[in-house]
């Protein structure tokens, strides 16, 4: 070691004596080995932590920045740009002529934005609108399920204001802040009640019409079809909605400035709607007028009109029926309590959704198979006595006829006669031919109908087990055989072209608003009948002889110079419980006419049900008399024949068997 110099040096320290005591103070030890100047290892860690933070934070600024940049800015714009939905103008529906019976009106809507809304304002909202609690509740919940972003997205809240709420709501604009009156465009329905149940409805779309639909297609307050040919042709009729931006303040008041819309949306303000496609359809309104005018003077009836050469349905129409731009405007409970528990069922479309026994209308099924079969000779004559037993049940007719041949039966509905005939024929086969007349499955109409019912020998096994007497009770329409109104009208078109079962028509065409066609539909040919032309010609004849022969059982109904075919049928139906039935008498049995005009080379078939009307012949009957003149005088003078007189019953050109004796 140095030594320290002299009072008046200057004191030092030689190098290796600085390293040496700086090691050990620092260390507790002596010098730095060799190789150890290096950095702690946590302090090594510590930058490599700082280091990675900084490249993460780096690579997160990069990709806000970049990638999602533009998807931020916009969603920064949302509190004073708001994009506003253009509902698109939903398509007409016409009938066969051009005429209206589905459009759209002017109205007035009321639209709420949750994000700027106030206590207040829903307060003067709730008094303006004069909303009941129940109509409040359901604007609160509208208004509190909208959660993040969709708070700044406008929510119908109520559609088809009147005039006056409109201009109230338009001069406290300023003191309503985040609700907004706008012009929509409204389902009308410029004939009220005529056929409505065809046409059908719209209303406001639910929380599970929206889970069932791609999202962004429809959106909360959006109207949508529920029923009818509204429902069927949604996709047709309903268009694509547009979209415009507008500028708001804080207070959620539309702002007026393009260019700053422009700028910060990016893009175009403005995306026009596209307008759905008007439907045609077979329908004659006419004849709708008509047959509806018929129908309303019973308490509760149906009808079918349908085109025989091609299946195209002219009419359709079920009484009561309700007013659907009731259905489609704000329903009140009352109404609809009204509307559900009415004894006359105003909702129910009587011609597709439900179905009856078809009574001695039906009797053709059993005696085409018994023809085609030569089960039976025609001109053998059975005696009706009033009734017929079988064991120990006896099954009634409506009266003595006495002597009856199958023309004779058929013309003066004599079920003494068709019970011999049913146990001749047998279930299975008449299930057969009913099938063929399309019986006991849809017809293919598309509108929701039941399949109605033909029962079988296995059917009834499977329930109880079979029994003769319900092969007897099938043939005169009774027992478990069921069918719509709509069935019953095609079945009399096939008896009347010759055998040809069509799927009834009801859209004829879709078009674009210009006129162009989209989509044209054309009749299709659904079945044949297993039926030669001769036993064809003799049912013919005897429908003719219901109508025109003085013992028919609906020549009360004939009209001079009418030439109609067509058979008559009382269906009974179960007996109420004496008290049950109040003001209308729901035991009376059900009231029955089908037939064809011309009664040869036929232009139309009809079907009429009067609900518990009571004989078919004295009812019904009037009533598709009333119709069929209608379509003849009015609706197509041209195609109006003249009288047939009819000789009498054809003879079939190969001789059927014939059995001994007469009973």
């Amino acid at each position: 070691m140095k030594k320290l110099k002299h009072k008046g040096e200057k004191l030092r320290f030689e190098p290796e004596d600085a390293h040496r005591t700086l090691g050990g103070r620092l260390r507790g030890r002596g010098p730095i080995p060799a190789g150890e100047n290096r950095l702690d290892p946590r302090l090594r860690q510590a930058s490599l932590l700082i280091l990675a933070t900084f490249v993460l934070l780096s690579g997160r600024l990069i990709y806000l920045q970049v990638f999602c940049g533009e998807q931020y800015y916009r969603r920064s714009t949302d509190n004073f740009v708001k994009e506003i939905e253009q509902p698109a103008v939903r398509g007409q529906i016409r009938d066969r002529n051009g005429k209206v019976l589905a459009e759209n009106r002017p109205s007035y809507g009321v639209s709420v934005t949750p994000r700027y809304l106030t206590d207040e304002a829903l307060r003067r909202l709730r008094h303006y609108l004069d909303l009941s609690d129940d109509q409040f509740a359901t604007l609160w919940h509208k208004i509190e399920s909208k959660k993040g972003l969709e708070r700044y997205r406008a929510v119908l809240a109520f559609d088809d204001i009147t005039r006056d709420q409109m201009a109230m709501l338009e001069s406290e604009k300023q003191d309503l802040p985040g609700i907004e009156v706008e012009v929509r465009a409204h389902r009308s329905y410029p004939l009220g009640p005529l056929a409505t149940h065809l046409v059908g409805y719209l209303n406001m779309i639910s929380a599970e019409d929206l889970s069932q639909h791609k999202a962004g297609s429809y959106h909360p307050g959006d109207y949508i079809g529920r029923s009818g040919l509204e429902r069927l042709l949604e996709s047709h009729l309903r268009g694509a909605a547009g979209s415009e931006k507008v500028i708001v303040d804080a207070r959620g008041q539309r702002k007026s400035n393009a260019e700053l819309i422009k700028f910060i949306g990016g893009g175009e303000t403005r995306k026009d709607p596209a307008p759905g496609n008007n439907v045609v359809l077979t329908l004659d309104l006419e004849l709708q007028k008509i047959l509806q005018g018929a129908l309303a003077k019973h308490q509760s009836a149906a009808a079918a009109v349908v085109e025989v050469e091609t299946g195209r349905v002219l009419a359709l129409g079920s009484y009561p029926g309700p007013d659907p731009n009731v259905l489609t405007g704000r329903l009140s409970f009352a109404e609809a309590e009204r509307l559900s528990t009415d004894l006359f069922h105003p909702l129910l479309d009587k011609t597709l959704r439900e179905n009856y026994y078809p009574g001695s209308t039906f009797k053709i099924v059993p005696a085409l198979a018994a023809l085609e079969d030569h089960l039976i000779n025609p001109e053998e004559k059975v005696v009706c006595r009033g009734s017929y037993d079988l064991g120990r049940h006896a099954f009634h007719c409506m009266k003595s006829h006495g002597p009856m041949n199958l023309h004779d039966a058929v013309v003066q509905s004599c079920n003494v006669y068709f019970y011999h005939l049913a146990e001749k024929v047998g279930i299975d086969r008449m299930a057969k031919t009913a099938q063929q007349f399309g019986f006991g499955q849809p017809t293919g109409f598309g509108l929701g109908e039941v399949p109605g019912f033909v029962p079988t020998v296995d059917y009834y096994k499977q329930h109880g087990g079979f029994r003769v007497g319900y092969a007897l009770n099938t043939a005169i329409g009774q027992g478990s055989v069921k069918v719509t109104v709509l069935q019953l009208a095609m079945a009399y078109s096939a008896m009347a072209n010759g055998g040809r079962l069509y799927k009834p028509l009801i859209v004829d065409r879709v078009e674009t608003p210009s006129g162009a066609v989209v989509e044209q539909y054309s009749p299709e040919l659904k079945s044949r009948l297993s039926a030669s032309p001769d036993a064809m010609e003799r049912i013919r004849a005897a429908l003719h002889g219901v109508v025109n022969d003085p013992k028919g059982t609906s020549y009360t109904a004939h009209i001079e110079g009418l030439d109609v075919a067509g058979k008559s049928g009382t269906a009974q139906v179960r007996k109420n419980h004496k008290g049950e039935a109040t003001g209308w008498d729901t035991g009376n049995d059900h009231a029955w006419f089908a037939g064809f005009a011309p009664s040869r080379h036929a232009k139309i078939a009809v079907a009429v049900l009067v609900e518990h009307g009571g004989l078919g012949g004295h009812v019904a009957a009037p009533t598709a008399m009333e119709i069929i003149r209608g379509y003849f005088n009015q609706v197509a003078r041209e195609q109006r024949p003249k009288v047939v007189l009819e000789d009498n019953p054809v003879r079939l050109k190969t001789p059927l068997p014939t059995a001994s004796g007469v009973r």
